[in-house]
């Protein structure tokens, strides 16, 4: 069999080491090549080493209630090297007129979980703490899909989306949340409205199943995510290692045309390289982003080029800077500042890395990651680097007291990087599954389907994987 995978990102990078293991398993012989246009592995995931600092250039960690980034870690060896967040900082600031105020106890994303905690936080008006009361007697909705806006409002208020669950989690996704579909995106919200009508109830009765004593968080669920002790790029290296050994690894080669050879139907698949070569496979796992799987798709294809076309994306950078700890005058007792955009600021967010995970900033200093751009900002992406680096500077002065200069800075820029999962999105991954159905050996992977996160990028991967070698094992038993 040979199989080629498009692709070295996450998920493209999971799909070849799967395909290794079921070659493996299987006990039959795969000739795998991965094709990846840039100078190396990994996408938008990326660690570096610099005067002491430990610098994640993308995601910095993973949520471990979706097994498939633990797994993969345990099956590549890596299960002691995983650490989880610091317990001492675990929680949320979200920007209040100016000021950094903790996100409610016990309100995680969309729904709070203890009263008295909102009852007294001062990131809500008298007259938005009652409209959230009220959500008691909200009856549930009916529609299959709705935008992350209109289902706050309808439960919660104007209030509650814009002073916080648009930043909590439009911010996850740099998008818009008048288009963010929660079907897509956070669908068990709708389950517990549809299960017991009023979410604050639904919350309030998983709150209860907690073991006693167990802690309350806010914003996202940080007891639950994860990180290498090494970074991220310790799970890209293994992965390289592992593909090498079983195939070939293509850097700087990009696919410009996947087709069946002359237009045909049969059972191979051309490829076609930028340097103008043409090979032949017995299936392929297309791991690019959705536009550009309509490129190379669109001759074989038309129709499912346009539904890949329709899925759009969202471009940001993120300011990298490291700055002693005695020049901030915050006390950072949080993992980090969100941002509303009713706030009016030049930024999404704040992440401070070295809160969250130990050995990320020497000692008395912090690493701070400034996030820029999205959906609802992205004029800001066309500021050169340090007007962007400025722009970072000034409201890090600003917003937690920042004083003197950056003794280490650095921007990651990703264009056109973060899929839109828009209303209607389950739909249309539907309809697009359905297309790729009729092309038998071909199959999509990665961040534009079925989740954003790094173990969603590794389960697409993965799945793809499968798909393909079944695919290809049926094929062959057919003709034998």
């Amino acid at each position: 069999m040979r199989i080629a995978v498009v692709g070295g990102g996450l998920s493209g990078l999971a799909a070849a080491h799967r395909l290794g293991e079921l070659s493996r398993a299987e006990g039959c012989r795969v000739e795998l090549v991965l094709f990846e246009s840039a100078t190396h592995l990994g996408g938008t995931v990326g660690t570096e080493f610099e005067r002491g600092y430990l610098i994640e250039r993308g995601a910095d960690s993973f949520i471990t209630d979706k097994p498939w980034g633990v797994d993969l870690c345990r099956r590549l060896g890596l299960e002691d090297r995983l650490i989880p967040t610091n317990a001492t900082y675990r929680g949320s600031l979200v920007l209040r007129r100016g000021k950094p105020v903790p996100v409610p106890e016990g309100f995680l994303l969309l729904s709070p979980a203890r009263i008295w905690p909102v009852l007294t936080s001062p990131l809500f008006s008298p007259w938005g703490k009652l409209r959230m009361g009220l959500e008691y007697f909200v009856p549930a909705g009916t529609a299959d899909d709705e935008s992350l806006a209109a289902f706050v409002r309808r439960r919660f208020g104007q209030e509650v989306l814009e002073r916080l669950v648009q930043t909590l989690v439009g911010g996850i996704y740099t998008s818009d949340p008048d288009k963010l579909s929660l079907q897509a995106t956070l669908p068990r919200y709708l389950e517990m409205e549809r299960r017991e009508r009023s979410l604050i109830r639904a919350a309030r009765k998983l709150a209860k199943r907690q073991p006693a004593g167990s802690e309350q968080e806010s914003g996202a669920r940080y007891g639950l995510f994860a990180t290498l002790r090494g970074g991220l790029s310790e799970l890209l290296s293994r992965l390289e290692s592992s593909i090498a050994a079983q195939g070939t690894i293509r850097l700087r080669t990009a696919v410009s045309a996947i087709r069946r050879p002359s237009g045909g139907s049969g059972s191979r698949w051309e490829l076609q390289t930028s340097n103008g070569s043409r090979e032949l496979f017995d299936a392929v796992v297309v791991a690019i982003r959705a536009n550009q799987a309509a490129d190379v798709l669109g001759e074989q294809d038309a129709e499912l080029a346009g539904s890949l076309r329709g899925i759009e994306y969202a471009s940001s950078a993120i300011v990298i800077t490291g700055h002693r700890l005695a020049d901030i005058g915050h006390p950072l007792n949080a993992f980090g500042l969100v941002v509303p955009a009713i706030e009016k600021r030049n930024i999404l967010a704040v992440s401070f890395a070295s809160r969250k995970f130990p050995g990320r900033a020497p000692e008395g200093h912090v690493l701070l990651r400034t996030f820029v751009g999205g959906a609802m900002q992205s004029e800001l992406l066309n500021a050169a680097d340090d007007a962007l680096i400025a722009m970072a500077r000034d409201e890090l002065r600003d917003l937690l007291d920042v004083r003197g200069e950056a003794e280490l800075v650095k921007i990651a820029r990703y264009a056109n990087a973060m899929p839109q999962y828009h209303v209607g999105h389950v739909a249309r991954v539907e309809q697009i599954e359905k297309q790729t159905g009729r092309h038998a050996g071909l199959a999509l992977a990665g961040n534009a389907y079925q989740g954003v996160g790094i173990p969603d990028c590794i389960r697409s991967g993965e799945e793809a994987a499968q798909r393909v070698f079944s695919a290809i094992a049926e094929s062959a038993a057919l003709t034998r």
